[in-house]
């Protein structure tokens, strides 16, 4: 059975990335490639050329997923994953609006 394009699923996946919240969407999403992180492919961004109004943070997100082809998120990061039935804007939030905790991100390098 083959899914038509309405038919195919869309997640919106909301993670934490350097003391900010993330809110994409993607039309593909496994845990299976690597363990430990979620893995998304397809980032969807709305139309620029159907909208009038550019949001700043959708843009930067666009800019910053670029030449990506797929995204490792890793799991303990991941606030939240929804399945919709249509996309919305990608978005991203200040970092007064999370609750920082007593676990910091590991860094590897100089």
């Amino acid at each position: 059975m083959t899914t038509t394009p309405e038919e195919q699923p869309i997640y919106r996946v909301i993670f934490v990335q350097n003391e900010t919240l993330y809110e994409v969407y993607a039309k593909y999403l496994t845990e299976e490639s690597l363990m430990g992180f979620i893995e998304i492919e397809e980032l969807i961004f709305q139309d620029t050329k159907s909208t009038v109004l550019i949001d700043p943070a959708e843009d930067k997100l666009r800019m910053e997923f670029k030449d990506v082809k797929r995204s490792y998120i890793p799991l303990h990061t991941i606030l939240r994953i929804d399945e919709v039935m249509k996309e919305g804007a990608a978005r991203l939030k200040p970092s007064e609006k999370i609750k920082k905790g007593n676990v910091s991100p590991l860094f590897v390098g100089s």
